[in-house]
């Protein structure tokens, strides 16, 4: 099959969204993924919000779907020099509390919660729902790069003898760095300080034991966020509860990591080893140990999204965000994805995918919650860009919670003596008014 109607370029959460959204309308699709099996090249530490996007394409998807936990515990732990903080979040996680694993909870019930899940299991449990729809799915294919004519992108170059595969409109969802965005013009490439590196390790542990560590009943489930763990590099480091493991792992800027010259196996294992994450993982057995590249520049990092014959989608297109108290990128990236596949669908129907006609995509993600909301924490993606908001104030916390609790025979002192003793040279005022202010614009 040398000509067909769309050709999406990678088998993650966005392009099989994508490929499912072209097949459901009637198209002719062929979805090429460079794994031999989807989400085989996939790092991901655990966790997604159930979108609305697949389930209106497969009503029940979210039921169906192979998920771990529902997530109904949210914790952030901040690490000081010789003490920890932590605060919690605990939802009343009906929908989950006494479900057995063997039994799934309603798709109405699920929208809108976070799941943990084990991506290469997802993907390809997911990947088989679009075959089953008409997707023409090839693994093992390496996408060289774009077929150009007279400006526009007309199909792929794939590493096989034969390998120039046409279309009129080419989705492209083949990760962070999107060198086929690049091929295609749509941005210059991304610099360090617009990326991060996950590095992850699997622990295998006894459904049991895992329920019984983070206080968790049925198929609730559980996260935990760290920040000052990772030794002054911006970054912050996670554990989340699967049904039989944990996703334990740290989350690295790059231009941080190279300043600070750490190698970032080395933090991991001295996350591991840390007395707050080896409790949790005791008597675990490590399965498996990846690292993947995360988009982190916010909207200034997003590129062009479309242009003649081509439209961009998921990490490709810088869709993820964190804004230091959660972080989305899952469903930004399905529900990109669905959208990318309506506005093929329209165009290729039309006969017209111009640049022109193809940018209704960019005006749908802009009225969509998915541009919106990266707008909304843009501000906070950046504060995050300050190096002392990974050290110097998670010591401080440490600092002042150490003199609020301390019991030595001496005079107590009030709240502000404390916290200005909890400075103590790591912060200067002027600086901490700064980060207050713009914290307030971030957020409030």
């Amino acid at each position: 099959m040398h000509k067909v109607d769309a050709i999406v370029v990678g088998a993650g959460p966005a392009g099989t969204t994508a490929a499912l959204t072209l097949a459901l309308a009637g198209a002719r699709v062929v979805l090429l993924e460079r794994a031999e099996t989807p989400g085989g090249k996939n790092m991901f530490g655990g966790m997604v919000v159930a979108c609305a996007a697949p389930e209106e394409l497969l009503p029940g998807f979210w039921q169906d779907a192979p998920w771990e936990r529902q997530v109904v515990k949210r914790v952030l732990t901040v690490v000081g020099e010789h003490s920890a903080t932590t605060v919690a979040y605990h939802g009343d996680g009906s929908a989950a509390d006494s479900a057995p694993a063997a039994a799934r909870v309603s798709s109405d019930a699920l929208v809108g919660t976070g799941l943990t899940l084990f991506r290469p299991r997802f993907d390809r449990w997911y990947a088989e729902r679009a075959r089953d729809a008409g997707v023409t799915l090839l693994t093992g294919c390496l996408v060289e790069g774009l077929v150009l004519q007279n400006g526009r992108v007309s199909g792929v170059r794939v590493a096989r003898p034969d390998g120039v595969l046409e279309a009129p409109v080419v989705v492209l969802c083949d990760g962070t760095l999107s060198l086929l965005g690049k091929d295609a013009g749509l941005h210059q490439g991304f610099r360090p300080d617009q990326l991060a590196l996950g590095v992850r390790a699997l622990y295998r542990l006894p459904e049991e034991q895992i329920a019984e560590r983070f206080g968790l009943v049925g198929q609730q489930g559980a996260t935990q966020e760290f920040l000052g763990c990772t030794e002054g590099v911006r970054g912050g480091g996670f554990v989340y509860t699967q049904t039989e493991t944990l996703a334990v792992g740290v989350v690295l800027h790059l231009d941080s990591l190279k300043i600070r010259c750490l190698a970032p196996y080395q933090l991991l294992e001295r996350f591991v080893a840390s007395p707050y994450v080896a409790t949790l993982i005791r008597g675990g057995r490590l399965v498996e140990y990846s690292a993947h590249l995360l988009p982190e520049g916010g909207l200034k990092m997003v590129p062009r999204l479309s242009g003649a014959g081509v439209l961009v989608a998921g990490d490709a297109a810088a869709l993820c965000y964190t804004n230091g108290l959660a972080q989305e990128g899952m469903n930004l990236a399905m529900t990109s994805g669905k959208l990318a596949g309506e506005v093929a669908v329209e165009a290729v129907a039309a006969g017209d995918v111009s640049a022109a006609r193809l940018a209704a995509y960019d005006e749908r993600l802009r009225e969509s919650f998915v541009l919106r909301d990266m707008k909304t924490y843009d501000r906070a993606v950046h504060l995050l860009h300050r190096d002392r908001i990974f050290s110097a104030y998670p010591k401080m916390v440490g600092a002042l919670m150490d003199g609020l609790y301390r019991s030595d025979c001496e005079p107590k002192r009030r709240l502000g003596r404390l916290g200005r003793t909890a400075m103590g040279g790591r912060v200067a005022l002027r600086e901490l008014v700064v980060d207050l202010v713009e914290a307030g614009r971030s957020y409030l």
